[in-house]
């Protein structure tokens, strides 16, 4: 008899595991779709992530959004980033702090971290390599910091990264939000493995490109300047007390906002990137190093060569420090802060 009531216990609980183990398998075939371009629509995101509702069962990749919302220092309604993000967010999202996850040691504003750094805030944030994440901006700019957030995830070597063009058409288009404060997130065990450190110029190198700048063979690398073309040519002035304006000996104005649909504040598509490149003079066949004021914007014109398919990869670097290194670092007597 006591075997007898125990048998229905253990095929119960056999059961119970297979139906378990099917249900896993099945969720993980269920999320295993994947966003096929670096940029990606509301539609496509919405998408992806009712295909890939995360469970407390399934262990598969999830979709998570990361809000890279960012303000200038001069901005004259005193937004923050994570203030926004607390207004008006996609829900599940993460909030990445561009001012608080750079180098400690730097006296310039969100320069890259450390691989540790980095990777201490992908933990805090609960995310974990073979999660897909998508960085998107705040609704108020439209498309902004977010590629510079989805530039450094790559950077540090995350292998599923897109960006969202964008956020205030994912509002405008209906898609779900949610407001307040977040619960913190479960710690992940995020490391990183390998970097790209010969993406980026550092000051010294692009100091010998404007000393020499004039001599022969000078122009071989192209600068993309993507601050507003009055800040490139010196009238106007910048964000930050104390910087003198104008631009570095060679350097192209390319501000990001003609690259940008004016009124959607979205990436223009792959033609019409191609036709601001192209009527700006920027040579497809020559290597181009991005620029901006801080590093972020830089960014910007960065991710439209890729999307117009216009100067490869390989060919493409960012000026880290940007302008508000080069013109703490240099003076106008020097030769090397030019005005147009």
């Amino acid at each position: 008899m006591a075997l007898a009531a125990l048998r229905p216990v253990r095929f119960s609980q056999r059961a119970f595991l297979l139906a378990r183990s099917t249900v896993a398998a099945n969720t993980a075939q269920h999320r295993s779709i994947s966003l096929q371009s670096y940029v990606v629509t509301p539609k496509e995101l919405n998408d992806a992530l009712k295909q890939n509702v995360p469970t407390k069962i399934s262990t598969s990749p999830r979709v998570i959004p990361l809000c890279a919302s960012w303000f200038m220092p001069n901005d004259p309604e005193g937004r923050t980033g994570i203030d926004t993000f607390r207004k008006k967010r996609i829900p599940n999202a993460r909030f990445f702090d561009i001012d608080g996850v750079k180098d400690v040691n730097s006296p310039y504003p969100h320069m890259l971290p450390s691989k540790e750094i980095f990777a201490e805030a992908m933990q805090s944030m609960g995310i974990h390599r073979d999660d897909e994440v998508v960085v998107y901006d705040s609704e108020e700019q439209g498309l902004l910091s977010a590629p510079r957030v989805g530039w450094t995830l790559k950077f540090f070597g995350h292998p599923n990264v897109h960006v969202l063009n964008n956020f205030r058409m994912w509002v405008r288009e209906g898609y779900p939000v949610e407001e307040g404060e977040v619960a913190p997130n479960d710690t992940s065990d995020y490391v990183v493995d390998s970097y790209n450190p010969n993406w980026v110029v550092h000051f010294e190198e692009m100091e010998e490109m404007g000393e020499d700048y004039g001599k022969e063979g000078s122009d071989a690398v192209q600068i993309l300047d993507a601050r507003p073309a009055g800040r490139w040519a010196g009238t106007d002035k910048e964000p930050r007390a104390g910087l003198s304006s104008g631009h570095m000996p060679g350097s192209q104005s390319m501000p990001f906002g003609e690259l940008l649909d004016p009124e959607t504040k979205t990436l223009r598509p792959p033609a019409e990137l191609r036709q601001v490149f192209e009527s700006k003079g920027v040579d497809p066949n020559r290597p181009v190093i991005s620029t901006c004021g801080s590093g972020v914007t830089a960014a910007v014109i960065d991710l439209a060569l890729e999307q117009a398919n216009y100067v490869p990869k390989e060919n493409r670097r960012l000026y880290d420090g940007s302008w508000t290194e080069w013109a703490s670092r240099v003076t106008e007597a020097s030769g090397l802060i030019r005005k147009a």
